[in-house]
């Protein structure tokens, strides 16, 4: 029997299709991220009474073997707390286990927070990338939004509403006249709709920020890193000064030379160089 992955309604439960009905209405067993998330929905489609299990990341290696046991005789469900599940959950995992022990897999079209937001910014999608969450830290966050800016490309990402102003205040250090458009509560009854740079959406928010975040970033031509040997001669004159190897990577990065963990590799190459000289007598 096959295991079939079951998108969600992101808000509006209208947007539920025929063959999730069908799918949820047959399955033996439903697997979800909160299973009170799940039994809310279950009971507003008339679908109450489901055997229900909890998968997600802090126990996936835990259950997967059982989830997978039962798929061999029966179908299987999986879905996510509103969405796509597999996307921003460890379902792609779970997907890839039934791989290797020959479960079939099947995962039916439904809604996605990601494209929705793409397709609403009205930025070009001729090239695009999601790019999920953010990192939490300040400067791993503007050498990921630099990062992406450098491939010249509409990204889309997610973020929660309690570091959404943080992230867009480092988006902004990165690029302050990036185009942007924010999508809050998408589908539901009080959904929101930001555009404009990052400073533009950060005097429009509303305080606090609640619901769930969508953001699209438009291509932006963001300036070259410096050349190569400018670098070098930077990253020599402070591993000189007695700098560390990760000193000189963190202040580089915020000078503008590159991603801190490329600096790193770099500052480590060249300080392993210099220690020969630096040891002989």
């Amino acid at each position: 029997m096959p295991l079939i992955f079951v998108p969600t309604p992101l808000g509006n439960l209208r947007d539920v299709t025929l063959r999730a009905l069908d799918v949820l209405r047959e399955a033996a067993l439903i697997v979800a991220e909160d299973t009170r998330t799940a039994r809310k929905l279950l009971h507003a489609l008339e679908l109450d009474g489901r055997e229900i299990w909890s998968y997600r990341e802090q126990n996936s290696a835990a259950v997967t073997p059982a989830i997978l046991e039962r798929a061999r005789t029966q179908i299987v469900a999986v879905t996510s707390d509103a969405g796509m599940p597999g996307v921003s959950d460890p379902g792609s995992a779970l997907i890839a286990a039934a791989r290797d022990a020959g479960i079939p897999v099947d995962v039916l079209p439904g809604p996605s927070a990601a494209f929705g937001v793409a397709v609403l910014s009205g930025f070009s999608l001729r090239r695009f990338t999601f790019e999920g969450f953010p990192p939490r830290a300040a400067a791993a966050r503007r050498e990921s939004f630099a990062a992406a800016l450098r491939g010249g490309a509409t990204t889309i990402w997610y973020e929660s509403p309690r570091r959404l102003r943080a992230a867009l205040a480092d988006l902004a250090h990165v690029a302050p006249d990036v185009r942007l458009f924010v999508v809050r509560e998408y589908t539901k009854v009080h959904e929101q709709h930001l555009w404009g740079t990052p400073h533009d959406v950060l005097s429009s928010l509303p305080e606090p920020v609640r619901g769930e975040i969508a953001f699209a970033i438009a291509p932006y031509a963001i300036e070259a890193e410096p050349a190569a040997e400018e670098a070098e001669a930077a990253i020599d004159a402070l591993l000189a000064s007695g700098r560390r190897v990760g000193e000189v990577a963190k202040l580089l990065a915020k000078r503008g030379f590159g991603e801190r963990r490329r600096l790193y590799a770099r500052a480590a190459a060249r300080q392993a160089r210099r220690e020969p000289s630096g040891n002989q007598t």
